[in-house]
């Protein structure tokens, strides 16, 4: 009785440890779910304050927009671009280190653009600005490369293995054509022996291959009709 009792006392414990675990990973998804859109609100806000700046702020003010405008879109779409390549591909891990790196240096060049919108002292701001444009094309010049880099890439994957699926579609197509050249030399034999045998129409026969397809076995596609259900007179 003892011995059950501290199973059930163990059970107990066990299905109690294992609610609260499962309620901690909810919480802590709940609030990474939070954070991620906290954190795309405010840069939606951001991006929004900065692009309405850009246009509608004249000299020195607008041109920081513009380029911390400029600088955020190419970091970001060169972000999504590597998360989305490297789910797929593993070698691009390397790729990833390097745009980390870069992305040092882009948050260090938005602070820095940042903290000079709020400098009273436009003349020396005026000053500095061919040297942060300069900055701003580099940084922006190496996330494009890498960006498009990866892009070819995929490309190029992509290509090779439609180049290697058609050839496999061309070489079964041509397994499945192979009753043609049977076919043309069986009907002439053929109708040499009937010749000395009886004249009159040969009876045709379907090829063994050409057997129809069971349709229970067809796997339907976007691009296929629906069957048409058979019916009964």
């Amino acid at each position: 009785m003892e011995a059950v009792i501290l199973i059930l006392t163990l059970l107990f414990v066990a299905f109690m440890a294992l609610g609260v675990y499962a309620g901690v990973k909810t919480v802590r998804a709940a609030k990474r779910g939070v954070d991620r859109t906290i954190t795309q609100a405010r840069r939606s806000v951001e991006d929004t304050t900065l692009r309405a700046k850009s246009y509608g702020q004249p000299g020195v003010p607008g041109e920081l927009a513009q380029l911390r405008l400029k600088l955020r879109t190419s970091m970001r779409a060169t972000q999504d671009v590597l998360d989305a390549g490297a789910a797929e591909d593993a070698s691009l891990s390397e790729s990833l280190g390097l745009f980390q790196r870069l992305s040092a240096h882009g948050h260090e060049l938005d602070n820095d653009l940042k903290r000079l919108e709020r400098e009273p002292d436009r003349a020396t701001v005026a000053k500095l600005l061919p040297s942060l444009r300069e900055r701003t094309e580099r940084i922006t010049h190496s996330a494009e490369s890498l960006r498009w880099a990866v892009r070819d890439r995929a490309e190029q994957f992509a290509d090779d293995d439609l180049a290697a699926l058609n050839a496999q579609i061309d070489l079964e197509a041509g397994a499945l054509r192979h009753w043609t050249a049977e076919g043309a030399e069986e009907p002439a034999a053929q109708g040499e022996t009937a010749g000395h045998r009886w004249s009159g129409p040969a009876e045709e026969k379907t090829p063994p291959s050409l057997t129809p397809p069971d349709p229970r076995l067809r796997t339907d596609y976007p691009w296929q009709k629906s069957a048409r259900p058979e019916t009964t007179n």
